[in-house]
């Protein structure tokens, strides 16, 4: 063998893997190997499409049984069909600018009450803001339409991270503040940590709302990725801990479980969001019934997944989908309230 020295017994090497063949290779070899290599992961992820979609838990079981070689590896199965997901989410199915908020339309009565509301209890603790006293009598002058934009050129609105309840403009007025208070009383490095890049983001951003929100929105979205992958893992634990008195099942075992459902989970996202675009294309009902049901078929699949893979009976089972549900549900939470504050240091 060229690449490790071994005495090679055929085409390959029995020791590393490499195929036993001349270092120079004609261009039409290489055009051969590289169409083969082609073909040959087209036909693995396929093949496994099938299985995938229509026998759950069966992929998983399999590769754990050590029945591997027909398959395509579960990590670049993953890879593929994540990048393939995330091209066509950014691409076809997500637009950013219909997620913020419209500045231009009219504030509604329950909102101009809100807002003054709010605008007398920050007066009541700072009286000396005199925009925040010009979008007041605004905002009390019911006699003319006032949209979101407007007001915002008076009412910096931006504390989208504000833990003390106090609004700072300025960090000079946050250091006298804070010089002010006794030591018990001061923020702490987290809290500060918060109020100093709250001030950095309305200094930015105080005169274009709209840019902060279109700027946090997109930073967020092109933070899914990272999010679904760090889940991933955490997903695996969970179910480690419903099935620890398995000891016969591995934490690995349990990750390629979840790996197989992440694949799964992304093809069927691209089903419900394809039928969501057609229906509002169509308008026809039984398209956003069928989409419904899609989603709720995910359910239905990670179920018969965990009763094929693990092989315990429907009561356990159901037990455990439940309590898996009800943890992923929260790890999901977490991991988006910090992603989220990721998102607002990244701007």
């Amino acid at each position: 063998c060229l690449n490790c020295g071994t005495v090679v017994q055929g085409n390959y090497c029995q020791n590393c893997g490499q195929e036993n063949v001349v270092p120079h290779e004609t261009f039409w070899h290489m055009v051969k190997h590289f169409l083969y290599d082609i073909t040959h992961f087209d036909s693995k992820f396929f093949d496994s499409m099938r299985y995938l979609l229509f026998k759950p838990g069966f992929l998983p079981l399999e590769y754990v049984k050590g029945r591997r070689a027909s398959y395509l590896n579960p990590i670049k199965k993953y890879v593929f069909t994540s990048a393939i997901f995330f091209l066509l989410f950014f691409s076809f199915f997500i637009n950013s600018s219909s997620i913020v908020e419209d500045l231009n339309i009219p504030l509604s009565r329950e909102d101009r009450t809100e807002r003054i509301e709010r605008a007398e209890r920050e007066l009541s603790r700072n009286n000396n803001n005199d925009k925040l006293k010009i979008a007041l009598v605004m905002l009390k002058d019911t006699s003319k339409a006032l949209t979101l934009g407007e007001l915002k050129k008076f009412w910096n609105e931006t504390d989208i991270i504000n833990f003390g309840g106090r609004q700072y403009e300025t960090m000079k007025e946050y250091d006298s503040v804070q010089k002010s208070l006794p030591s018990k009383e001061k923020d702490g490095w987290f809290v500060r940590l918060m109020q100093v890049k709250n001030i950095k983001i309305k200094e930015k951003y105080g005169n274009e709302p709209g840019k902060l929100s279109k700027t946090l929105v997109n930073t967020f979205l092109h933070n899914l990725p990272y999010l679904l992958f760090v889940s991933l893992p955490l997903f695996a634990l969970i179910l480690k801990l419903l099935y620890i008195r398995r000891k016969n099942f591995y934490y690995a075992d349990h990750g390629i479980f979840s790996i197989y459902h992440y694949i799964f989970t992304f093809f069927l996202l691209l089903v419900v969001f394809g039928l969501e675009e057609l229906n509002a294309i169509t308008n026809l009902g039984i398209v956003d019934v069928l989409a419904v049901l899609s989603f709720l078929s995910g359910g239905l699949y990670l179920y018969l997944a965990m009763k094929r893979f693990y092989g315990q009976g429907h009561g356990k089972t159901i037990l455990k989908f439940v309590l898996l549900n009800i943890g992923g549900f929260i790890v999901i939470i977490v991991l988006f309230i910090f992603f989220l504050l990721f998102s607002v240091f990244q701007i």
